[in-house]
């Protein structure tokens, strides 16, 4: 005779969703580098096989600078200081990539110890932005830096990139209620990420740039 199979009921209950509004406010100029599309062709070419061409075409440091912002308004078709000023005096938007300051939180949330690995974090909280996972930067000045990197086998080169000083960003960020993850451990994991910082020259890669914090008065719940 079979044995009987009992059956299991499980009570699946509906996901609670909430929102809150925070503002990040930078404590160390931030850098941000966009790959243009020139660097992404060359790419490309090199996985593809093409040939390697040889002389270097001369470089024009704001165009460079230029093409290394995230722009969110249509980025000027002059590269000169000249246009670059009066596109900042225009009102010209910025962004930054939404996911690093969630990467920030939780790689500092890891290093200290608070979570065993990360995936969990991963799926506990999720930052709004842009079809290109961009949101707004605002920031009293908005210039064009010059670096001495080091490329290749140890070869010497300059870059040119964007920085924007004492910045601010407002983060709109969704979780399940149904979590273990309380909006509190949110925002804790979110502080903790600005001694990670965010963009180029970071703590996190040997720097001290797009250091950051939460400003806790501005939380807003938002359903």
């Amino acid at each position: 005779m079979a044995a009987k199979t009992e059956e299991r009921i499980i009570n699946i209950q509906p996901i609670v969703r909430h929102k809150f509004s925070v503002r990040i406010v930078g404590d160390s100029p931030l850098i941000t580098h966009q790959w243009s599309e020139k660097a992404k062709k060359q790419i490309r070419d090199t996985k593809s096989g093409a040939p390697k061409v040889k002389r270097r075409e001369p470089c024009n440091p704001i165009e460079e600078g230029m093409r290394a912002a995230y722009w969110l308004t249509p980025m000027p078709e002059e590269f000169t200081e000249e246009a670059f000023a009066k596109a900042i005096a225009e009102g010209a938007r910025f962004g930054v990539k939404a996911i690093s300051f969630k990467l920030a939180g939780n790689s500092s949330a890891y290093r200290q110890g608070w979570v065993k690995n990360q995936m969990a974090l991963r799926q506990a909280y999720s930052i709004e932005a842009d079809e290109n996972d961009l949101v707004e930067i605002h920031a009293q000045d908005v210039s064009i830096r010059e670096d001495n990197v080091t490329v290749g086998m140890g070869s010497a080169d300059l870059r040119y990139r964007p920085m924007f000083s004492e910045w601010y960003v407002d983060l709109v960020v969704s979780y399940s209620e149904s979590g273990q993850v309380t909006l509190d451990d949110i925002l804790s994991v979110l502080d903790a990420g600005g001694d990670v910082g965010v963009g180029e020259w970071r703590p996190e890669k040997d720097g001290a740039y797009g250091r950051f914090h939460i400003d806790r008065s501005s939380v807003t719940l938002l359903g």
